[in-house]
């Protein structure tokens, strides 16, 4: 019997859609599959939010700066792609992150797990909570575990287990800069569900990772490790280097940028549908894998499943934007010991978190100059980008003047918008994307992939792509057989 040729259109050129796309060229070429693929991105280049530029010797990212090491499927992917030793971690002499809290800059204490104590030393010796706070902390080993098994909000599960101080001066601006959201909204189960399982084994997340709980085997070594926050990676010339190589692996893949899909409708076949592409004729696929914002596949999937669309509207997306700044190190006054600092919503202020770029990252900026980038907006924080980018970098200048005492003039100014960029997890997410899930089982050949879902990190989606691009395989055999 001949072998049956099939077609799989991607639609979104990001990191899960590039993903999904090498998961299903590798997976042909691996099998002389006579697979044929299409790639389409609405905008005119690829890798979405992954955007590096090169300016005078900066190297400057638009977008994400790193990703985690310990999550393994982005460094994976890089070996695979022939860029391991391209791989960089941060710089080891300057391993300090910084909280500005009450009108300075406190040192975040060695031995926090995303926020939460793993040595009781230097915690105690901070100044980030008064001893009224580290006591309401410390009564955590006290508190009884939450009997209810639904979902709560990040602000409901730490100010439960921790207090309000650990909650607003460390916790909060730590692990919601991840999300750009607001704590009182994002869900514990889909954002950090390692937490509230540590409540139900240990009886305490402090216990749990305090280690006694560990050792005796309830808590596992990976899954205290997969929590710190100090293991995040680059590749020397910026994420960009990632997406080019990727693209470089396609291989025959038809590849159409600056092509938006428009409407998907069930074709004649079994399973098979046909896409309306803006500026090119639609197209016929057996298989469809849609990889773009969950407000796009909304729109893309409207006229096929008004219901399914409707589910995926309702996960919600935070606008964002990143300031770069260089400075002459000669003019620069600061000594920037550290690779940044994050600012705790009850603040006030408009930054979220600013990096110190140079010192975090070698080869970043020139040797006689320094680089910083600054983060604003955020759910319930998107007013100040109204300004223009002037302003933005106006803002920014005032905003590190009194942080950090900057007065110097950059030499160098970059702004980069990302509107309704950031998936917002919101409690009850894990409950939508199952229903999502039951509207998909009703269209055989289409798959979703891409931040708005299951991770927001760039191993997330590159895992999340490349799973999908498994599932396309294995549908494909599925058809095949029964074809037999």
């Amino acid at each position: 019997m001949p072998t049956v040729s099939r077609t799989v259109l991607v639609v979104g050129g990001g990191i899960a859609g590039l993903s999904a796309a090498y998961g299903l060229a590798e997976s042909a070429a691996s099998r002389d599959s006579p697979t044929q693929c299409t790639l389409v991105e609405a905008a005119p280049r690829l890798g979405g939010k992954i955007l590096t530029e090169q300016v005078g010797g900066f190297v400057i990212e638009g977008g994400p700066d790193s990703f985690l090491s310990q999550k393994p499927w982005g460094v994976e992917l890089c070996r695979r792609l022939g860029l391991a030793d391209r791989v960089i971690g941060t710089n080891p002499d300057r391993r300090k992150t910084y909280v500005y809290s009450k009108g300075r800059l406190e040192e975040l204490p060695e031995g926090l797990a995303l926020g939460v104590p793993t040595r009781l030393g230097p915690f105690l010796g901070s100044g980030l909570l008064s001893w009224k706070g580290k006591l309401r902390l410390g009564a955590e080993l006290l508190i009884p575990r939450r009997r209810e098994r639904g979902d709560e909000s990040l602000s409901s599960f730490f100010r439960r287990r921790l207090g309000d101080e650990a909650l607003e001066r460390i916790i909060e601006p730590l692990m919601t800069g991840i999300y750009a959201g607001d704590a009182d909204s994002l869900s514990i189960q889909a954002t950090f569900p390692r937490f509230p399982e540590m409540e139900r084994q240990a009886g305490s997340i402090v216990r749990a990772l305090l280690g006694s709980w560990r050792r005796q085997g309830q808590i596992s070594r990976g899954q205290i490790s997969n929590l710190s926050p100090s293991s995040f990676v680059t590749l020397q010339g910026g994420l960009s280097e990632m997406v080019q190589a990727l693209t470089a692996r396609l291989g025959h893949l038809r590849v159409l940028t600056g092509h938006r899909g428009r409407a998907v409708r069930a074709s004649g076949a079994p399973g098979g549908y046909e896409v309306v592409i803006e500026g090119t004729e639609p197209l016929a696929v057996d298989a469809l894998i849609v990889a773009t914002p969950a407000y796009d596949a909304a729109l893309l999937l409207e006229s096929l499943d008004g219901k399914l669309a409707a589910l995926l509207r309702g996960i919600p997306y935070a606008s964002t934007a990143t300031i770069s700044l260089g400075f002459r190190r000669q003019d620069f006054s600061h000594r920037l010991d550290g690779y940044g600092f994050v600012v705790p919503r009850i603040e006030g202020r408009a930054l979220l978190a600013v990096t110190w770029t140079s010192s975090k990252w070698s080869h970043r900026a020139p040797d006689d100059a320094v680089l910083l980038r600054a983060y604003v907006g955020g759910a319930g924080r998107e007013a100040v980008l109204e300004q223009s980018d002037g302003g933005l970098v106006s803002l920014v200048r005032a905003e590190l003047r009194a942080v950090m005492g900057v007065t110097e003039v950059p030499v160098l100014a970059r702004v980069y918008r990302w509107p309704r960029a950031m998936p917002q997890y919101l409690v009850g997410h894990l409950e939508r994307l199952a229903a999502i899930d039951e509207r998909l089982a009703r269209w055989p050949g289409l798959f979703l992939t891409g931040a708005g879902y299951r991770g927001v990190g760039i191993p997330d989606c590159i895992r999340d792509g490349l799973d999908t691009a498994e599932c396309v395989r294995a549908y494909f055999d599925k058809g095949a057989s029964r074809a037999v």
